[in-house]
């Protein structure tokens, strides 16, 4: 191609367009048409597609090239047949070129049509050539139907242009046959041919008709007229006939109107898309009859339109018509409105209508200039198929609006399918609209013919009103209508107005006037042909999004949706169509439907399909939520079955959940009347007969469980009104399918905001409330907690609790002060779900929860704490306890602002210490004076930690790290050191990164957990114990736990040790997952816990099973609970002194800070006593492993223990260790003397013990003295006094003698726990145990750790002896007396036996003391601490000699010399040593062990009883039985050397027998 072609190409195009398209894309375009019309044969057209490069191809259009011989109205038809295929045409090129051909028909030049002459001679033609850029469609990717579209098009203009001549010269034949007729219709017709063949009509095609075979019997023609074959042109050629106007034969007989115009049913493809003009004209034979009929089609010219009406044949004579039949005046003001009405009347349909029609309609519009009203004149087509309706309306009510509303009901009245519009606005007061209504085509169907006409006008004059008067018109019929009011009304948009009538409007404007920040939604549920459909009033827009989802969680389906926003007053309407699966009752349905969707927007209801039951049930919103509130409980509960598949089964049971539903409130509705046990018995007997007919048994164990929940619910909140969550209080031990262990009640609180659980152990529990991270299963995490927490709870008053909550609407993390302030109000929430349930306290009367049903009995107490999260809420807890005036005032949640800090006083690292000190008093090691390696998990400004570090000068923190640093000091300077983490303790909010870096020793450092690589001084490797030069954070991490230091200490958040058997997933902690290790993996010597769940208990047993020495975080850190349990009683009792006016609130606080350091010395005591008694039961793990085992047996069958939840050994992992010579570990034997606690505590709170008046002296000993001294009344009466009893005594016997003690001697002798008590008590004040007890407590790093456990457990084996003679004293029926007098019956003997002691032993005797004593004394003990301790062993009998001497009538010395006199005889000392030796693998040997040594102290009482009373001395006694004597001493040298066997012993006790 030369660069000519592309010059001509775009020659005529517009320069923007050109411009806006690179010269690569112009280049190719033009090569391509140049290739197409090279290719194209002459006198021929093509159409194709033209694909281009990438490059150059614009992404979302087509091109499309066309190459035909120039004709007329080409571009226009082109242009119509892409915009027919749904396309806009976005540029389109079409220059004339002149081609000619050679003689082959090769073209030889191609030029620019305007600028080249024609050469006929020459063979050149003028072409075409169009380049069409348009939309690419999906559905036409290639553009194939385009092309054809196009090629469809291009075939009709060439039928169009190439027969025009032809129907011209059959409008001229036609014209020509008129000739016969000579009457002026005849020459009017004519006049109009001629007037068409000039210029004013396009002719496209003509058909002509003839008549179909005559009648026979009338010989008249008869049917339809019936296309002539052959005679079709331009565009009927390929168009069926059925386009075209029918009309019957005898019809165009009759009417002799030789010319006729109408329309056609089909649009034109050529030159403009306008609805095809027909003109039938009839035919003659030469004697003027009628033949046929001739149907042109085309369309009028604009010269048609532009002609005066009156220069229009036919139409001239229609209007002189109508200008005769009005009357009107020529030159008239009527005259000349007239001629103006018939010159603007629609010319299309001057073309069409007869005379009369027209006439009938310019008259009525010149009157309606007399009267101005609406008006509509019709006409009919002849064919039936087409309506035309103009319609007049005041010109300043016509808006689009009432233009597309007048079209729909003219629509709807004409059945049409299809309606146009032409609106003509003058300076007229009327506007005129000109519809055009049509039948649909394709079914042949016509309009109705019986149309109400007045009926019609009637309604587009309604129609024509103005809305907005309608509106205020109903509005002054409901009462009149504000300011705003009618602001309203006026904002209504046009699509409203169209859509609903003025009373509608009227109300809605009521309703939408009432909303404001108080209320911002109002709902109507309502029906509307046939269809209920929804209201929505907001001052916001809802957006389908968000609504969408609520209305089908409620079981509807959104159909339709039509917003009205009303301008400028903040307000939208929206209407929703709404379809429902089943016949919905509306009356009844549209209040709970209304008020669940209301809720469910303001978030007081969650959105789930549960909402279903809103359809299916009569359930409102409340009594839903109240199902969804145990839905979510099951989920806690880790149900079988998941929320879904729950919601789905109360769907598909809908009276089941109906019944449900009834039976909550007939459990708890506080107004119910009657016999509400009945009702609910007679209602759960309904349910369980409708469960019989559940055939699915996985929805009948769905069904069951929230049965069994509602009937194990004993109070809830439901009832009360205006409450933001429910609480439900259960028995969980009630109900079924809940997880071990079991609580004894539980509250569950839910709402859409947050959930909580609060578990308690027993009605007086604690413990503190966590703020959860784990929504998904929050209440494993907390039953983990109060497990622990129960353990924990073994030292204070209360049993064990634990709550937590989490937020289900949490604010990004990113904005913490948004978070801490949703925590601190789902808190509250949390904390008024859990007072709503709980009793008061009013002047020591129990008052109830006002509308709460009760099935349990009085609960008052309530106490909780700061946990994981919630450290700071104690103010704000007290400030909800305050608004709900509970009983227990700010002790309602200990360490608030008055109140006992933990962080100031240490308590809890204090108390930890203790457990330190413990172990490395073990290893020989005091942490008081001598240094030690430590690796800390914490900072400084945390409480357990950062006091923790404080403890002990000597303490060398090589190793810690906490959320955001790591530290490192391999060698530090003791003081230096310690002096630095006192500062940093001092400074608020400190991290490491505050630690001086000049004071590090070498090779340390702080370094950012975010770091990506730290490396690692040879230093660092030296106290870490690794070789590796860089760790990343996570791996230093797990490095520093594995760390060989002394001590591990734990004061921060998290789980970071577990057994190697157990999983990550196990654990439940994600964050430590990278970096936990396992128990075996720990090369410290000492692991303490000051934070909970440092470890698990499997991890913990796997260490100390490895050597490690651990407790457990119940025993390291229950200072803290504790101290909180000491506040909180405290307060109970001086609230009781304030409240009878014996002390202000200002001396109530300052009494409370005065006695701080005692009541942190009161705390430390039970640290102190659980890890000795601990370390005791590791002293003798072995022989007490058979009372371990019988007392985990029997805490087993009572329910309160499952050895495998708390991780005890099974029976044959005990029988594994016994033969290999193994015990418990320190952390088995820590939960084991936590349930023994637990287990004595009930007892001894059943029993009458706690208000023996005896014990009363307790309550002296667990207050501070200041209290004692002053309120000793009040303490008399605290509510708590005998559960205060009880925990001390409990931790006082256990904590001395042991976890078995009690369970050993009451399965023993078949005495109660209390007995058991009271016979220790007795034994401890009789032989002065707790002042021995005392002194060898003194003795801490003075003497070797295992002497000071001996000597201890020397006392406890003492007060277990004398425990056994005292209950077996009781069973025996002797001496019952109360407490005080049995003490005064034994203790002065005892204190008498010691006083003259040395005197009354025979000499050998008194040598084996005074030996016992100096060896004590030479191994550090205290000289008068040994004489005491050795004497134990020679007092004991006092309490057979007592009785000795009382029966006998002799004095105290005597009875007590002539027992030693028989004692030495017999050698008894040495027979005790030999029964001491006997095995005790089980708990009969142990028992026969027991008898054995009992029964030695026995016979010698009864040989002395038997002397003293015969007055016989000891030698004459002895020389009486002297073989006797002679026989045991030969058996005791016989079996010296032999394997322990009580068979020989028990043939020595029968020989002693026979000596009585």
């Amino acid at each position: 191609m030369t660069s000519s072609f592309l010059d001509l190409f775009f020659a005529a195009a517009d320069p923007e367009e050109l411009q806006a398209r690179s010269p690569q894309f112009l280049s190719a375009v033009a090569d391509a048409h140049h290739a197409l019309l090279l290719a194209t044969p002459a006198g021929e057209g093509c159409v194709r597609t033209l694909d281009l490069p990438a490059s150059l191809a614009r992404p979302t259009g087509m091109l499309v090239q066309i190459v035909h011989p120039d004709l007329p109205f080409l571009v226009d038809s082109v242009s119509m047949a892409v915009n027919r295929t749904g396309r806009t045409v976005h540029w389109i090129v079409h220059p004339l070129l002149r081609v000619s051909r050679d003689a082959q028909g090769q073209i030889t030049e191609v030029a620019d049509a305007a600028d080249t002459p024609a050469h006929p001679d020459n063979g050149s033609r003028v072409v075409s050539c169009m380049l069409v850029e348009t939309d690419r469609l999906a559905a036409d990717a290639d553009g194939a139907t385009l092309c054809q579209t196009i090629e469809n098009t291009l075939r009709d203009v060439q039928a169009t242009v190439h027969d025009w001549r032809a129907m011209l010269s059959r409008v001229q034949l036609l014209n020509a046959s008129f000739t016969a007729l000579d009457t002026p219709e005849a020459d009017e017709a004519k006049a109009l041919l001629s007037w068409l063949e000039h210029g004013h009509f396009t002719f496209m095609g003509v058909q002509d008709y003839a008549f179909g075979p005559a009648d026979p019997s009338s010989g008249s023609p008869s049917g339809q007229l019936v296309a002539v074959p052959g005679t079709a042109l331009g565009l009927l050629r390929h168009t069926p006939d059925d386009a075209l106007p029918a009309r019957q034969a005898t019809d165009a007989v009759a009417s002799r109107v030789l010319v006729q115009s109408t329309k056609a049913m089909r649009r034109s493809t050529v030159h403009r898309p306008a609805w095809l003009d027909a003109i039938s004209v009839l035919r003659l034979d030469a004697s003027g009859q009628v033949v046929g009929e001739s149907r042109f089609v085309g369309l009028y010219t604009s010269a048609a339109y532009a002609a005066s009406v009156e220069d229009i044949p036919v139409v001239r004579q229609h209007v002189a018509r109508v200008m005769a039949d009005a009357g009107v005046v020529k030159g008239s003001h009527a005259h000349k409105a007239l001629q103006s009405i018939l010159q603007n009347y629609p010319r299309d349909e001057m073309l069409q209508m007869d005379a009369a029609t027209l006439s009938q309609h310019a008259v009525g519009i010149l009157r309606l200039q007399e009267r101005q009203r609406v008006r509509l004149f019709v006409r009919r087509a002849a064919d039936g198929r087409m309506a035309s309706v103009l319609v007049y309306v005041p010109r300043d009510m016509y808006t689009t609006e009432l233009r597309v509303k007048l079209g729909q009901l003219l629509t709807q009245a004409f059945d049409a399918a299809s309606v146009e519009f032409t609106p003509m606005l003058t300076d007229s007061p009327l506007a005129r609209i000109h519809y055009t209504l049509r039948a649909d085509h394709a079914s042949d169907r016509q309009l109705p013919t019986l149309v109400d006409l007045p009926a019609l006008e009637a309604q587009v004059a309604q129609a024509c009103k103005r809305w907005v008067d309608g509106v205020h018109a109903a509005l002054l019929a409901q009462g009149g209508e504000s300011t705003t009011v009618a602001a309203l009304v006026q904002a209504f948009p046009t699509a409203y107005r169209e859509n609903f009538d003025a009373t509608t409007a009227a109300r809605d404007a009521l309703v939408l006037a009432q909303l404001g920040t108080q209320q911002p939604l109002a709902l109507n549920l309502y029906q509307r042909g046939g269809q209920v459909r929804l209201k929505t009033y907001a001052t916001d827009k809802i957006t389908l999004s968000d609504a969408i989802p609520v209305m089908e969680a409620m079981g509807a389906r959104v159909l339709d949706e039509y917003p009205y926003p009303l301008a400028g007053q903040g307000r939208w309407l929206h209407d929703w169509g709404l379809e429902f699966a089943q016949p919905v009752d509306l009356p009844g349905l549209k209040p709970r439907f209304e008020a669940l969707f209301l809720a469910v927007w303001q978030q007081q209801v969650e959105s789930d399909p549960l909402n279903r039951l809103v359809l299916t049930t009569t359930l409102d919103a409340r009594a839903i939520a109240v199902l969804r509130a145990y839905v979510r409980y099951f989920k806690q509960l880790g149900f079988a079955f998941s929320q879904s598949y729950i919601e789905d089964t109360l769907n598909h049971n809908p009276g089941m959940a109906q019944m449900l539903s009834e039976l909550f409130a007939l459990r708890f509705d506080p107004a119910l009347a009657g016999d509400r046990a009945a009702q609910v018995a007679a209602k759960v007997a309904d349910i369980e007969a409708a469960l019989a007919e559940v055939s699915s048994l996985e929805q009948d164990r769905v069904l069951r469980q929230f049965l069994g929940t509602i009937q194990a619910t004993l109070r809830t909140n439901v009832y009360q009104p205006g409450k933001a969550v429910m609480s439900f209080k259960l028995s969980p031990r009630d109900m079924p399918n809940v997880p071990e262990p079991k609580p004894l009640y539980e509250i569950w609180v839910y709402s859409p905001r947050m959930e909580g659980i609060h578990l308690r152990g027993g009605k007086v529990a604690r413990g503190g409330l966590r703020w959860s991270d784990r929504r998904e299963d929050f209440r494993t995490e907390i039953l983990g907690l109060v497990k622990a927490q129960m353990v924990k709870n073994t030292v204070i008053v209360p049993v064990g609790s634990k709550g937590g909550f989490v937020l289900k609407k949490a604010p990004p993390a990113s904005d913490r002060e948004a978070t801490l302030a949703e925590g601190i109000a789902c808190y509250q929430s949390f904390l008024r779900g859990l007072l709503d349930l709980t009793d008061n306290l009013v002047q020591g009367n129990v008052v109830p929860p006002a509308q709460v049903v009760r099935h349990d009995g009085d609960d008052p107490y309530l106490v909780v704490a700061a946990d994981k999260g919630t450290a700071t809420f104690s103010d704000t807890a007290n400030a909800v306890s305050a608004e709900y005036g509970f009983w227990l005032g700010d002790a309602f949640a200990s360490g608030g602002s008055v109140g006992y800090d933990h962080k100031k006083m240490g308590i809890t690292a204090r108390g930890a210490w203790e457990s330190v000190k413990r172990h490395f008093r073990g290893l020989g090691l005091d942490t008081q004076t001598q240094p030690f390696t430590v690796a800390g998990i914490g900072d400084m400004s945390g409480d357990v930690f950062g006091n923790g570090m404080l403890l002990s000068p000597h303490i060398r923190l090589v190793l810690a790290f906490d959320h955001r640093h790591i530290f490192i000091d391999p060698t530090p300077d003791t003081a230096t050191s310690f002096a630095e983490r006192q500062r940093l303790f001092n400074l608020p909010r400190s991290s490491w990164a505050d630690y001086n870096a000049e004071l590090i020793s070498e090779g340390g450092g702080v370094f950012a957990r975010t770091a990506k690589s730290i490396a690692l001084s040879p230093q660092a490797r030296a106290v870490l114990g690794t070789a590796a030069t860089q760790l990343n954070p996570v791996e230093l991490i797990n490095a520093i736990l594995k760390a060989p230091v002394d001590l591990v200490y734990n004061g921060g958040i998290g789980t970071y040790v577990k057994a190697s058997f157990e999983t990550h997933a196990q654990v439940g902690d994600k964050a430590g997952d990278a970096f936990r290790v396992n128990g075996n993996e720990l090369r410290c010597k000492v692991l303490a816990e000051g934070g909970n769940l440092g470890c698990t208990q499997q991890g913990r047993i796997e260490f100390a099973q490895a050597g490690g020495l651990i407790y457990t975080d119940a025993i390291d850190n229950s200072a803290g609970v504790d101290c909180s349990d000491h506040e909180v009683n405290i307060k109970i009792l001086l609230g009781a002194v304030q409240e009878a006016g014996q002390l202000t609130l200002e001396e109530r606080n300052s009494l409370l800070a005065s006695m701080t350091d005692e009541v942190g010395h009161l705390v430390l005591q039970d640290n102190h006593y659980q890890t000795q008694q601990i370390e005791l039961a590791m002293l003798h793990a072995t022989p007490w492993l058979n009372g371990q085992q019988s007392l985990m047996r029997t805490l087993e069958s009572s329910g309160l223990l499952h050895r495998k939840i708390e991780f005890l050994p099974a029976d044959d992992e005990i029988n594994r260790r016994r033969r290999e010579g193994k015990g418990l570990t320190r952390p088995e034997n820590a939960v084991l003397m936590a349930y023994a606690k637990m287990n004595l505590f009930e007892q001894l709170c059943a029993s009458t013990l706690p208000d023996d008046p005896f014990y009363a002296r307790v309550l002296g000993i667990y207050f501070p003295q200041a209290l004692g001294q002053r309120y000793a009344d009040f303490m008399a009466r605290h509510p708590l006094r005998r559960e205060i009893i009880a925990t001390y005594l409990t931790n006082a016997v256990v904590n001395r003698v042991g976890a078995t003690f009690v369970h050993f001697l009451s399965g023993e002798t078949g005495c109660t726990a209390a007995e058991v008590v009271s016979a220790y008590t007795l034994a401890r004040e009789v032989f002065g145990l707790e002042a021995i007890w005392d002194r060898i407590d003194t003795l801490a790093h003075s003497v070797p750790a295992r002497l000071q456990l001996d000597l201890l457990a020397q006392l406890a084996t003492i007060a277990q002896r004398a425990s056994r003679w005292m209950l077996r004293q009781r069973n025996s029926g002797q001496h019952t007396g109360d407490l005080p007098s049995r003490i005064a019956r034994y203790q002065p003997a005892a204190q008498a036996l010691r006083t003259h002691l040395a005197d009354w032993l025979p000499p050998q005797a008194l040598g084996r003391w005074q030996a016992a004593t100096a060896q004590l004394v030479q191994a550090g003990v205290d000289a008068s601490l040994a004489q005491d301790l050795t004497a134990l062993e020679h007092l004991y009998p006092v309490l057979d000699l007592v009785d000795v001497a009382e029966r006998s009538n002799r004095s105290l010395h005597d009875a007590a010399s002539a027992y030693f006199a028989v004692d030495e005889q017999l050698a008894l000392s040495q027979w005790r040593q030999q029964i001491g030796r006997l095995p005790a693998d089980t708990q009969w040997q142990t028992q026969a062990r027991a008898s054995a040594r009992d029964d030695v102290y026995a016979i010698a009482s009864q040989i002395t009883l038997s002397m003293l009373t015969q007055a016989a001395d000891t030698l004459p006694w002895a020389q009486r039985h002297s073989e006797a004597i002679a026989r045991i001493a030969s058996l005791r040298h016989s079996i010296a050397g032999e394997t322990p066997d009580l068979a020989p012993v028990s043939v020595v006790l029968r020989e002693m027998r026979q000596l009585v």
